[in-house]
């Protein structure tokens, strides 16, 4: 059944809208696919959710192919499971909480590991049940604090998740290597370029993550890889650590007057003017930066710490919110933000701007910790032995030669640098490069965390009753259908790759008076009856400018125009993606046109 442009429920938008800040939110809503319905959560209009359902049948199929079962979950879950392993604190304000009439807890899933477990404990108890593979495709929930791009990062959102369940770490690696090769496939199906990088596993936890990263300007996630094929995000980056130096043999760290030089830039300048190297000017690198951070736990609590690196490099939170939680004690997704002035005003002895690793100017200089009463972690680059120029915690105050593992201690080290162009690789494969991208899907090898927490046990070959070893795998449909349209534009409107497009040509005629509309209806009854997917312009009074417009706006990938040729029986097939377009003959339509469409 064609659609009928005069009938079907779309209104076009010749005007971007107000909110919409990435081209994808921008044509998607002005192409009548997607409409808002609040921050960070949309409706789907026919067009769109034909582009959607076709995504989803390749995951399907690509599930099928490793031998994956569908299930479908609810989305609106209760506490209870979510308490066991953690996550209903761990989540934070991510996460949408509720009560029913009974004042019982409930939450709407962001993702559903603790009911796949519970429904695999519930109906399977042997090794001989396993391995089994089960997917759902479901909508999910995020309270994010700034929904932005549309659906790139919105708070509802439709998601395919799977898990293996198998019997031991041979099994979790077999099941591991299925899915991520059906995610090779998947995205090579779909058209849509990733580069699968080392990451982080958050919240979700588990020994190993792969995230597909779809590489764009506009994408939320950095990531780095190298000339020998190193590829991670820059989260999950460990930094070459340089070796340790003697402590004996170093310089005595001096306090020196350095007036005006509250920032790196100025500390560096001032060096050079009062307290000049024989060797050469001074450089950022060899200051010590030290930067109060704000972390707050999923419970709410606001925690202080002090983070020490190179002055040459920022900060880059995201890789602090990666390991900073181990490091103080918390579980699950923290936030780490700069500290606010009211935050430091509640620790009066941070002198700000010059700020150093707990040092005092009373003699002994040396082994003395944080007087800040704040914990404080160190960039790996600074090991004992490394000698800097840092903050003495006093006004106007520097330290020099202070050397790190004799002047100073820290409570641990974590990766809290931003990764620049040219670092090395963690492997040694080269220097890294650096490009955005958009998460379009996740591994993770989750092991025996879910199955521990909700007791999901098996009989072993011996009898003996095992904790089962999982696996999750994520993969974001709506985000997907964004990220097409990201990838598949023009100043015009949106580009469909053709397998994908809401129908396989758009029939527009534009002659004047009856015979153009009538010559469509019955082509378009050929067509259909050949089994060619048509979207029809037969809306009446509307100027071929409009039409046209529509069809570069909507991005199916071939039209058929019937207008001024239709005299002499001549027809027009125009590419949407090169504009090419070529004259058929009116007899020939049929096997011209699905000549075009590759069938």
């Amino acid at each position: 059944m064609a659609l009928r442009l005069s009938s079907l429920f779309l209104r076009t938008l010749r005007e971007d809208p107000v909110d919409a800040e990435v081209a994808s939110h921008r044509l998607m809503v002005r192409a009548g696919l997607i409409r808002r319905a609040a921050p960070g959560i949309y409706t789907w209009l026919p067009l769109g959710l034909s582009v959607l359902r076709k995504v989803e049948e390749i995951v399907r199929e690509e599930m099928a192919g490793i031998g994956a079962q569908e299930v479908h979950f609810p989305a609106l879950l209760p506490r209870e499971p979510y308490e066991a392993t953690g996550r209903w604190e761990d989540y934070g304000d991510n996460l949408f909480r509720l009560k029913d009439r009974k004042d019982a807890d409930y939450l709407l899933a962001p993702t559903h590991e603790e009911m796949f477990t519970l429904l695999v404990k519930d109906l399977y108890s042997s090794y001989k049940d396993l391995p089994v593979r089960l997917y759902q495709i479901q909508t999910k929930y995020r309270d994010e604090a700034r929904p932005r791009a549309g659906l790139i990062r919105s708070r509802e959102f439709i998601m395919k998740d799977s898990y293996s369940f198998d019997i031991d770490d041979a099994g979790l690696e077999e099941s591991y290597r299925l899915h991520r090769e059906a995610y090779v496939r998947l995205f090579d199906r779909l058209g849509l370029p990733v580069v699968a990088v080392a990451a982080t596993s958050g919240a979700m936890g588990g020994s190993r993550s792969e995230e597909f990263l779809h590489p764009t300007p506009i994408g939320e996630d950095t990531f780095v890889r190298s000339p020998g094929g190193y590829a991670a995000n820059v989260e999950a980056v460990t930094t070459v650590v340089p070796d340790s130096l003697p402590l004996e043999g170093q310089p005595e760290a001096h306090v020196e007057h350095t007036p005006d030089s509250a920032t790196i830039e100025t500390l560096v300048q001032r060096s050079d003017e009062m307290h000049p190297k024989d060797d050469g000017p001074w450089s950022a690198a060899e200051t010590l930066k030290n930067v109060v951070l704000a972390v707050t736990t999923p419970e709410g609590e606001r925690r202080l710490v002090v983070i020490g690196l190179p002055g040459d490099r920022g900060v880059d939170l995201k890789r602090v919110e990666a390991g900073i939680g181990a490091l103080i004690g918390v579980g699950g997704e923290v936030e780490v933000e700069q500290a606010t002035e009211a935050d430091l005003a509640k620790h009066p002895q941070i002198v700000k701007g010059y700020l150093g690793p707990g040092l005092s100017l009373e003699e002994p200089l040396l082994g003395v910790k944080s007087t800040t009463g704040l914990p404080y972690y160190v960039d790996p680059r600074v090991v004992p032995g490394s000698r800097w120029l840092t903050g003495a915690n006093i006004a106007d105050r520097h330290v020099y030669d202070l050397v790190a593992g004799r002047d100073f201690t820290w409570d641990g080290t974590v990766e809290c640098a931003e990764v620049l162009p040219g670092d090395p690789a963690p492997d040694g494969s080269g220097p890294l490069e650096a490009a955005r991208g958009i998460e379009m899907g996740h591994v993770f090898q989750l092991g025996r965390k879910y199955a521990e927490s909700l007791g999901l046990k098996v009989l072993d070959q011996n009898g003996k009753q095992v904790v089962v070893t999982m696996g999750s795998y994520g993969f974001g449909v709506t985000r997907a259908v964004a990220a097409l349209v990201e990838s598949n534009h023009d100043d015009k409107g949106i580009i469909w790759p053709r397998h994908l497009a809401p129908a396989d040509i758009h029939v527009v005629p534009t002659g004047k008076g009856e015979e153009a509309a009538e010559a469509a209806e019955q082509i378009v009854a050929q067509l259909e009856e050949a089994g060619v997917r048509v979207l029809f312009d037969d809306r009446k009074k509307v100027s071929p400018g409009v039409r046209f417009g529509d069809f570069e706006l909507l991005g199916v990938p071939s039209m058929l125009v019937i207008g001024r040729g239709l005299a002499d029986g001549l027809l027009e097939i125009k590419d949407r993606a090169t504009s090419d377009s070529r004259e058929i003959r009116r007899e020939d339509v049929v096997a011209e046109v699905l000549a075009e469409i590759g069938r």
